[in-house]
């Protein structure tokens, strides 16, 4: 080395680096050069971590403190560099930081449903989506797999890495659970940290951490939570017999406007609306009678002033059925045309 390539070179006596923002995992320090000194510090703050690297190999790794660089502190660099005693002369080495504090709200989410089989509704498309958080761990392991010589590495450069990953691991999760979407839409924690834990391994691979993991929603697309708001309806409904009251009471009112305008209209719809619920209520009655029985009729005491087989109509001010020949209906009193 020439006089003037050795005055050019910038020997370092102080290694460190500060976080100049957020989202940094790795930041190689600048050596271009400039070679370290015997006895130079380092400086490792908490929430970091460094690495020496000699030649393309992972030397030493230095967590949290303040070191003083000689043969004692590096044992993996001296034995690469054939150091049998304190060195004398500044070396090259190449420098990494590492910051190991928890990446928080990290967020995960199905961009396509996942298709799983269900015991309720068979195949069904399913949607997810939640957030995690997690920190780096292994240095070592994260720059051999991960960051390498990258000068910067982001979480957003390994944010896609992560998710895909991540939903990977959850259609194998829900798949193999042979549990109802109805259950893990009910029971999210417990689901949330049965996928934690098989996602564990899959960080440690990278040299991280999993700290935390949430599933926030589980939906299915619009058109199966329609069939499905559907199947909640008619279980709400229930009884049959009491659903088909409601629609006919329902009914009543559109029957009466179209049958034509007055009181006599809304007489006519209104007995039309009863005789229409009798009829469908008879029907019911029969369906769900046992074999052999009949179902009784319904109607009550100005029912049974008709006779079988007599002709009737429907009183216009309380609906009931009266004999066509009837001047007054003995349900209400009221006069009949």
């Amino acid at each position: 080395m020439s006089l003037r390539d050795f005055l050019s070179k910038q020997f370092i006596d102080v290694i460190e680096w500060v976080e100049p923002e957020d989202g940094i995992l790795a930041y190689q320090y600048p050596m271009q050069d400039r070679e370290i000194q015997n006895g130079g510090k380092l400086t490792v703050r908490e929430s970091q971590a460094a690495v020496f690297v000699n030649e393309g190999k992972v030397a030493d790794t230095f967590m949290p403190g303040l070191y003083t660089l000689t043969t004692q502190t590096l044992p993996i660099l001296t034995y690469l560099q054939n150091w049998d005693k304190a060195f004398k002369s500044p070396f090259k080495s190449d420098v990494y930081f590492f910051s190991t504090r928890l990446q928080t709200n990290q967020h995960w989410g199905t961009q396509n449903p996942i298709t799983i089989r269900d015991k309720e509704f068979g195949a069904v498309r399913l949607r997810a989506f939640g957030i995690y958080s997690y920190h780096l761990m292994n240095p070592k392991e994260f720059y051999t797999k991960v960051s390498g010589t990258r000068d910067v590495y982001r979480v957003e450069d390994l944010e896609g890495q992560l998710r895909n990953t991540i939903v990977g691991r959850i259609t194998d999760t829900f798949a193999g659970s042979n549990v109802p979407f109805l259950d893990m839409a009910a029971n999210q924690v417990a689901l949330s940290e049965k996928i934690a834990t098989q996602m564990k391994p899959a960080f440690t691979d990278l040299g991280l951490s999993l700290d935390s993991f949430v599933v926030e929603n589980l939906s299915l697309p619009d058109e199966l939570q329609k069939v499905l708001d559907q199947r909640i309806s008619m279980n709400m409904v229930g009884d049959m017999g009491r659903y088909t009251q409601y629609q006919v009471a329902q009914s009543i009112p559109i029957a009466a406007a179209n049958e034509g305008g007055g009181a006599a209209g809304i007489g006519a719809g209104l007995g039309a609306g009863v005789a229409m619920g009798q009829a469908m209520m008879d029907a019911v009655k029969k369906a769900s009678a046992p074999s052999g029985e009949s179902a009784p009729s319904s109607g009550g005491s100005a029912a049974g002033t008709a006779a079988a087989g007599t002709e009737t109509k429907f009183c216009l001010n309380c609906g009931k059925p009266i004999p066509t020949i009837a001047k007054f209906c003995p349900a209400c009193g009221q006069a009949q045309p």
